[in-house]
């Protein structure tokens, strides 16, 4: 199993100099069936602390994690707080499936996934090149070749139409800017079928001490999807903080 805790120092030197390491922003490419105008589904009013005052189906979207957050996803404890490792157990994965690691950041996900899909890939996808260069060194530290960088932007996250089995994004979706833009692209690389499964803190559970604007609720979040054309699935709460929300492509 790869270890986490085995990058390299000059890796860290690396993160801490850049700007942002969370979520992918992205994807005006795509075709959910439901919109028509994506500009309109956006209202602007005065921002909150945590805000960037853009507000997407009475949700504000949140500001993107700082740089100062590398540190914390990578966190040893991180694990034991989170249990990544329940997260990773219950993604709907195949061994030949194709993944994609929406806002991969330094590929902590990347990395465990790719060892359950030996015969698919992971598209670790980041709109920072600094980002992509990191997981480029550890794929080669690790002798890991089914790991495959991907350069997003804040409206297309790059994914190949229609080839993707199943999406996942840890704690970033509320992040990103263009959400609308994001999902129909996420709707189009998915194949008939395909999942997506959106892991955020529980806005419902006030135990969860998580600025409100990082966390989802579940309605919120089923709203979302539903306006996409996704089908919700299901709803697990198995993780310690956060639902887990899987939804499939008709």
């Amino acid at each position: 199993m790869i270890n986490q805790r085995l990058i390299q120092r000059s890796w860290w030197v690396l993160v801490f100099a850049i700007g942002s390491v969370a979520g992918v922003q992205q994807a005006e490419v795509g075709a959910a069936p439901t919109t028509a105008n994506t500009v309109r589904v956006y209202e602007q009013r005065a921002a909150s602390r945590d805000g960037i005052g853009k507000f997407y189906m009475g949700r504000e979207i949140s500001h993107v994690m700082g740089h100062r957050g590398a540190g914390w996803l990578e966190r040893p404890e991180r694990q034991r707080e989170e249990r990544t490792d329940l997260l990773i157990e219950r993604l709907p994965l195949k061994a030949d499936s194709v993944v994609a690691d929406i806002g991969a950041g330094t590929g902590y996900f990347s990395f465990a996934v790719a060892e359950q899909v030996p015969d698919g890939h992971v598209l670790a996808v980041d709109i920072q090149s600094e980002m992509l260069a990191i997981i480029d060194e550890k794929k080669r530290a690790y002798g890991v070749t089914n790991v495959l960088p991907v350069q997003g932007s804040i409206t297309d996250p790059g994914l190949p139409p229609g080839e993707v089995d199943l999406i996942f994004i840890v704690d970033a979706y509320h992040e990103f800017s263009h959400p609308r833009e994001m999902g129909e692209a996420m709707f189009a690389a998915l194949k008939p079928g395909g999942k997506i499964v959106l892991i955020e803190y529980r806005a419902e559970d006030r135990a969860v001490r998580i600025k409100p604007l990082h966390k989802m609720s579940e309605a919120q979040a089923r709203k979302e999807m539903d306006a996409l054309g996704f089908r919700w699935i299901e709803t697990g709460d198995f993780l310690p903080q956060q639902h887990f929300l899987v939804f499939e492509k008709p």
